[in-house]
């Protein structure tokens, strides 16, 4: 899609003075998140890099924004009948804790297979839980039964003039802090943060080139606005926007709105999580990354800019921060298993040792395999899972275990 900025037009749903209303309305309940420049990503990426800490939210998501000013939106009988939300992510979360703090019955709907930890936060906000059926659409479907029956007030995560209006105050934000942003950066998964965001950004006095990103996973909002039909599903490290539908409203904004979609792959998801993590000692959830992740993947499309990127959420699986992590290393070489094939004999494993300790490489840990194995009954292969500086000095090991005879293969990542 060719880079063109474009004028506000006026039949848009929500405009510049709805989102300047809602930062009014909101502003005095949220954290106003700083935006700070990092010199580090800056230098790696060819732009100026200012990033926006939306993962400081005390929900830490950028959703609270939108649910924060749908709630204070509601009449008051819309209010003491409560609201009702189908999400299993920071939608929920966000919605759950504003309601509670507010008065406001809410209802969540889950389907089954929800993480407890999720199902447990959402409760902590006080919230009712329910679970149904084994996927979001079914969670969805009953919840809209439910807001039919008992007269709740549904709140869309995205598709919903003062969800759009609540997000683009992380915009407002943004260029209050450095009006000499020209470029933004902004994760899609159902487009409402972007439509709020690009609602901004095209009011500011000089242009502001507004670029969406989405996992290539899960490229909807591309397929909507470009006419493609690639297809959306696998496991995607960014799953608050792994979103199979944008909403309507959002598609029309964006496409009016919005310069540039670019795809992130999974790799390069996990590179700036893990960046972000090491370089601003931040921690953001995949979808929070996929900013990072679209300047990584095309530094030349962002060179000589000053671009503000949204770490739009920080609620990532610990366990999953790890893998990502230890993946990160071990592509970066400074992390490696070797498997070495040796002669079943005494003093095969010292040997081999040896040279670890000659090369001042760290050994983890050692798998040996006699049985499940191709090689004759006297071979045996040696996984050794070590620990180097950097990729050149994993090459010096190896390069010495094969000068030494040995068989010697780095096990790849996928």
């Amino acid at each position: 899609m060719a880079t063109q900025i474009k004028p506000q037009p006026e039949t848009l749903p929500v405009s510049i003075d709805d989102v300047r209303a809602a930062h009014a309305r909101i502003r005095d309940s949220i954290v106003r998140t700083p935006t700070l420049i990092s010199r580090t990503l800056s230098q790696m990426t060819g732009a100026t890099v200012y990033l926006k800490f939306e993962n400081l939210q005390f929900t830490a998501a950028y959703k609270e924004r939108g649910a924060l000013n749908t709630l204070l939106l509601l009449s008051e009988e819309a209010k003491a009948k409560g609201v009702i939300a189908a999400s299993a992510g920071n939608h929920a979360q966000g919605l759950a804790y504003h309601a509670n703090r507010l008065g406001v019955p809410a209802t969540i709907v889950m389907p089954r297979n929800t993480p407890t930890v999720k199902i447990v936060q959402t409760e902590g906000h006080g919230a009712n839980v329910v679970l149904e059926g084994d996927t979001f659409d079914a969670a969805y479907a009953h919840a809209r039964v439910l807001e039919g029956e008992r007269g709740f007030t549904f709140v869309h995560p995205f598709d919903d003039p003062r969800i759009i209006a609540g997000q683009g105050t992380v915009a407002i934000e943004m260029f209050e802090d450095v009006p000499s942003i020209d470029t933004i950066v902004t994760p899609i998964g159902g487009g409402g943060l972007i439509s709020g965001m690009a609602t901004v950004a095209r009011a500011q006095p000089n242009p502001v080139e507004v670029v969406g990103v989405e996992a290539e996973l899960f490229p909807s909002m591309y397929n909507r606005i470009n006419g493609t039909d690639m297809p959306c599903a696998g496991d995607t490290l960014a799953e608050g926007i792994a979103v199979k539908e944008p909403g309507g409203i959002t598609a029309r904004m964006v496409a009016q709105l919005v310069d540039d979609i670019l795809l992130v792959g999974e790799r390069s998801l996990e590179e700036a999580v893990s960046l972000l993590l090491q370089i601003e000692k931040t921690v953001v959830e995949g979808a929070g990354a996929a900013g990072l992740a679209a300047l990584l993947a095309h530094p030349g499309r962002f060179a000589g800019k000053t671009v503000g990127v949204v770490l739009c959420g920080g609620n990532i699986d610990t366990r999953l921060l790890a893998n990502v992590l230890l993946r990160d290393l071990a592509r970066s070489g400074r992390l490696a298993r070797l498997r070495i094939r040796l002669q079943d004999q005494p003093g095969a494993l010292f040997n081999v040792a040896r040279i670890f300790d000659q090369e001042r490489i760290n050994i983890i840990e050692v798998y040996h395999q006699r049985v499940f194995t191709t090689l004759p009954a006297k071979g045996l292969i040696t996984d050794i899972e070590c620990e180097a500086r950097d990729a050149a000095h994993l090459d010096r090991l190896i390069a010495a275990l094969r000068a030494a005879g040995y068989d010697t293969t780095p096990v790849e990542l996928a």
